[in-house]
């Protein structure tokens, strides 16, 4: 059986940021609003502090042509800058996510994914 324990170590984004194009776990902060608030209501609400997937970016091109730097991105497209930085929700930490079980890489396509399950499975190849 292949080890799937993996150690998850977090980085302050106020400190470090990822390499571009790395997808990380991302710690968010924010507020959600509460039903019938307005964006002004800042005090209304809960926070919240959330994992999510995403990739860090040196330079992203929302869908509206807006530009930011320095940002994570998940898969929605929804850009989230690092704590200290304005927005409503920010990133406080973030983590590489872990490799794919008994593998050395975050992905696998074609036809290498049957053996690389296998691997992952500790199954024998089939005959």
């Amino acid at each position: 059986m292949t080890n799937l324990n993996t150690v998850v170590t977090w980085v302050d984004a106020r400190e470090r940021l990822p390499r571009s194009g790395t997808p990380v776990a991302a710690a968010i902060t924010g507020r959600y609003p509460a039903d019938g608030a307005t964006e002004s209501d800042t005090a209304v609400g809960e926070e919240f502090w959330l994992v999510r997937p995403m990739v860090f970016t040196t330079l992203h091109w929302s869908e509206d042509g807006a530009e930011h730097r320095d940002c994570f991105v998940d898969s929605d497209g929804v850009v989230r800058l690092p704590y200290g930085l304005p927005g409503d929700e920010t990133v406080t930490h973030w983590a590489e996510l872990p490799t794919l079980p008994g593998g050395l890489t975050h992905g696998v396509l074609g036809e290498d994914v049957p053996s690389a399950l296998q691997n992952a499975w500790g199954a024998r190849p089939r005959t």
